[in-house]
This record gives structure tokens, sequence and C-alpha cells, in this order.
């Protein structure tokens, strides 16, 4: 269940998902807060799991993975010796980017970044198709990222005294407000 966070916690996060290496005084700053509360706050997201990690993003075609590909597994049976073993064996290769269960005519969708495609094949060849339990295995190429991101969509703020007012309402959708007559 999702936490209820005030619009304070909203704007500490929208800015650590901008930048994640202010520091506590410049994002005390730019969420209008005194560095301790600040601190506080982002120390308890932390502990509440809503701050799951800090990292850098790296450009992986200027690290040499210029090829991105979406890859669907099929297991031959869908038990849970055969999901536990796939899912340790993928978790083990790091060209694995992301791998999720899914639902619908594969039962995994890996993102994988590879140099090129020789490294591609050996990655299908060599230990994909040797995992025990796949049963089938249809690639597609990434011609271009269009969009990319890693900030997630956290709800709007309301200012201050417009919750649930007409105004607040028509500010969101960008609708005039109609002032009711008394």
């Amino acid at each position: 269940m999702p936490l209820n966070l005030d619009a304070v916690d909203r704007r500490i996060l929208r800015t650590l998902q901008q930048d994640g290496r202010l520091s506590n005084v410049d994002l005390a700053q730019q969420v209008n807060l005194s560095p301790s509360p600040c601190l506080a706050r982002v120390k308890k997201l932390e502990s509440e799991g809503v701050i799951s990690a800090y990292v850098a993003l790296l450009d992986p075609v200027a690290l040499g993975f210029g090829v991105s590909v979406f890859i669907q597994v099929r297991l031959e049976r869908q038990v849970e010796r055969s999901l536990g073993v796939f899912e340790q064996a993928i978790s083990e290769r790091p060209e694995v980017m992301e791998c999720y269960l899914m639902t619908g005519q594969s039962d995994y969708m890996l993102r994988v970044v590879v140099p090129d495609v020789p490294a591609l094949e050996r990655f299908i060849v060599d230990f994909l198709s040797r995992v025990p339990g796949v049963g089938n295995i249809q690639s597609s190429f990434a011609l271009k990222q269009v969009k990319y991101k890693t900030a997630l969509p956290l709800p709007p703020e309301l200012a201050r005294g417009e919750r649930g007012t007409s105004a607040a309402l028509a500010k969101r959708s960008g609708r005039p407000s109609r002032k009711l007559a008394r």
C-alpha cells in the first residue's frame, strides 16, 4: 500500500529524482525547508523504503553497449522450481538490465545490453538456451530509444488552501473556474 506523502515529501522526492547528488543544504533550500527537518524527512523516506538507492546513470553507448535487446522467454512449464531456476540464472548475468515475470504469451521479458550482435548471439546460444526449462526465446532489437526516464510520476502538488476547491480543480485541468452566485 502506498504511503500517504505530503506536499513537502513529494517535493523532496521530485528534486532527488532529478539530482540525487544534492547536498542536504541545497535540497532543503530547493524544497523550502531548513536543513534539519529536511534531513529528517529524507532519513524517514529512506527508512520506510520510499527511497531505495542513490545511483549514477551511465550512458550505455559511451561505454560500448550499443545494442539493446528485448527478449521474451517462454518456459517449458510454469512450475515454481522452473521459475526459481530461471530467475536465479538471470540474476547472475550483468548484461541483463531488467527481468519481469509476465502475463500473456511469454513468461519473462528481459532487457539486455551488449556491445554487438556476436555478443548477443553468445548470450543466447551459450547461456540463455542452456538454462534448464527454457522452451522458447524471441528477440527484438531496439532501433532507437524514444523515451527513457527513471523518475516516477508523483501526484501534483496543490497550492496551499486549494485542496478540493473548484479553483484548484480548474487550475489543474487548465479550465477557468466558475464562481457560483450565492
